[in-house]
């Protein structure tokens, strides 16, 4: 692993993994597994957000049973672990999470799985850190939404696969077939969203919205990006932040900006105030899944149908085309 990816997956994180969880040897691992699901039961795998497990879940078929501590709606910039995460997480044998800072307040629980033995993974190691995107707030750590760029987040399935293979060698041509056949739809998805928001006109294509969880995904299909809040929900927009917004709305003719469902609002709305009182109307062009996917049970409650959902959103509301119910038809449901 890079120098630079060291520091931002947590100095304590990393001597913890490489002491106790990162580095067994084979036999340990392969005893683990035995006992687990390598024994022919199956066995758990607990993953932080519902992007990192739907990665997990896919992969690991019929092997596991696969939790998602955070569901939809919920921001992993704030989120703190209850006593029962902690319980899950020690609980478990395996354990996925995002890494680059996402899950700042869960450090500490990461720490004390991997001291007790546990395999715990983030999914974006193998992610170059020349790729990598440096916020300035971030003073040289790392952008941790990469799930924005569907390209870039089909890395985290060649880690799933590997880091399963590892721990559970049996199931082996069963989590590469299974690797293979999501990567192949994230093929497809990256090529929908490529087109339909290659459709909007090029100077239309600014994203306006809460806060700069979408830079990966102006880096990849050659939007603008500005967010109103930084790339953590932790910091706050201030007054110069909306005048400043709003000048860009007027002086650019912007004519629709974005909300989030992980975000409040309050700001968004400021925006549409302030720019209706310089004589300029913009519209909510629709609500993006930011941080968090949609309610469980439902297609943009997978990380395929987030993604799908916002292409299609922001598209549509920037004057492109785009099917109304999105690459697979299936949006709404």
């Amino acid at each position: 692993m890079s120098r630079a990816l060291q520091l931002v997956f947590f100095v304590p994180l990393m001597i913890a993994l490489a002491a106790c969880g990162g580095a067994d040897p084979e036999g340990d691992s392969q005893s683990a597994a035995a006992d687990a699901g390598g024994g022919g039961g199956r066995y758990t795998i607990v993953a932080t957000v519902g992007m990192v497990s739907d990665v997990v879940v896919a992969v690991a078929g019929d092997r596991a049973d696969v939790t998602a501590l955070m569901g939809s709606g919920i921001d992993p910039h704030l989120y703190k672990p209850t006593r029962s995460d902690v319980e899950r997480l020690l609980d478990s044998d395996v354990i996925f999470y995002n890494g680059l800072l996402l899950e700042g307040k869960m450090t500490d629980s990461l720490i004390r799985a991997a001291t007790s033995g546990k395999k715990v993974h983030a999914v974006t190691e193998l992610l170059d850190e020349e790729y990598l995107l440096t916020p300035e707030e971030f003073e040289g750590l790392f952008d941790p939404h990469v799930w924005m760029d569907p390209a870039a987040w089909a890395n985290t399935v060649d880690v799933v696969r590997d880091k399963l293979i590892e721990f559970d060698p049996a199931g082996e041509q069963e989590y590469r077939s299974n690797a293979e056949a999501y990567a192949t739809q994230l093929v497809a998805l990256d090529e929908y969203a490529t087109s339909v928001l290659g459709s909007v006109p090029a100077e239309q294509r600014v994203l306006v919205t809460a806060h700069d969880a979408f830079n990966y995904f102006g880096e990849r299909f050659g939007y603008e990006v500005v967010g109103i809040q930084g790339i953590s929900t932790e910091s706050e927009a201030g007054v110069q932040d909306i005048e400043r917004l709003v000048d860009l709305l007027v002086d650019r003719n912007i004519q629709a900006v974005f909300v989030e469902t992980t975000v409040n609002d309050r700001n968004i709305n400021a925006l549409i105030t302030g720019a209706r009182a310089r004589g300029h109307e913009v519209v909510i062009g629709g609500e993006l899944f930011s941080d968090a996917m949609g309610d469980d049970g439902t297609y943009e409650g997978t990380y395929i149908g987030m993604i799908d959902h916002n292409v299609t959103t922001v598209a549509r509301a920037l004057g492109g085309e785009a099917p109304e119910r999105g690459l697979n038809g299936r949006l709404g449901e």
